[in-house]
């Protein structure tokens, strides 16, 4: 199995006929993801629209991104030309954090799937701006090999993503008792979000401004450089051990809805850490079901 994170040169290490490029399509500036897709992509890459095929629908009860139904995640594979014994490579264009809910979506069912480190600027790095393809994804939002869409060609069973990797509201709701209680919780909760979100600022994906009491502040986007490549293995460990997290800590991820908080996630089970586990509803769902807020 890969390991989370992979350089492009670890592509050509996979056979060919079972490597398939998943292209997340989401970029810094902005762009809907198919528009950032269609003007240019890893040749032979696929295209997943996240909120399509690997959230389901949004709800102040569950969140903006909840996990999917796994039937509507195994027809999203299916359609984007992902067996269940491919190797997947995702990437994005901003460090990771969203191709990594793809990757942690098919680690949790036992898939073999892994972050491209550095996304599309690395492999136009190895392999030049020229290299690459364009052309617009179909408009379902799943197309195979050059976002060529039309009807699921590949069988991929309906997995269901394992209780022991998700964590509910519930518990989070005894982290931030035991918080208010001023009491150690015994559970690292992560909060992926800027720190400025975490502290109290407005943000127009926030409803309210604020963290869960007793998460701890850990930006996943401060996990990698103005490249968009991870940090180095002890750069990141002191991060984590700065919050708490040193290989016994039960651990907990989240963040503005369950996204770039399986890129933390992945970076634990990178630095042999553990796996920990996600908390899909995040912050859209605390605040979504009216729980305490903390600032600062």
């Amino acid at each position: 199995m890969l390991p989370p994170f992979v350089p492009p040169a670890a592509l050509s290490r996979v056979p060919a006929a079972r490597l398939r490029i998943v292209d997340l399509g989401h970029s810094p500036d902005g762009t809907a993801p198919r528009d950032a897709y269609a003007a240019g992509h890893v040749p032979g890459s696929a295209f997943l629209d996240l909120d399509r095929w690997l959230a389901g629908p949004p709800s102040p009860g569950r969140g903006r991104h909840p996990l999917p139904e796994p039937e509507v995640f195994a027809e999203g594979l299916s359609r984007a030309g992902v067996g269940p014994d491919d190797v997947v490579v995702a990437l994005d264009r901003v460090g990771g954090v969203f191709a990594a809910r793809l990757v942690w979506m098919l680690r949790a069912v036992g898939g073999d799937a892994a972050v491209l480190d550095g996304g599309l600027a690395a492999w136009t790095d190895e392999h030049g701006a020229a290299s690459l393809e364009v052309g617009a994804p179909p408009a379902d939002g799943a197309g195979g090999p050059g976002g060529t869409g039309g009807a699921p060609s590949v069988d991929v069973p309906v997995r269901p993503f394992p209780a022991h990797l998700v964590a509910d509201v519930a518990e989070v709701d005894a982290v931030a008792a035991a918080a208010l209680r001023g009491e150690d919780p015994g559970t690292v909760l992560l909060d992926a979000r800027e720190r400025a979100r975490f502290d109290g600022a407005g943000h127009p994906l926030d409803t309210v401004a604020g963290h869960v009491p007793g998460a701890r502040s850990l930006p996943c986007r401060e996990s990698v450089d103005e490249r968009g490549r991870l940090l180095d293995d002890a750069v990141l460990r002191a991060r984590l051990h700065g919050v708490g997290v040193d290989g016994d800590a039960e651990v907990v991820s989240s963040c503005g809805s369950g996204v770039t908080a399986c890129h933390t996630l992945l970076v634990l089970e990178h630095l042999g850490l553990g796996r920990g586990r996600l908390f899909p509803g995040s912050w859209s769902q605390w605040t979504g079901t009216g729980r305490p807020v903390a600032t600062a």
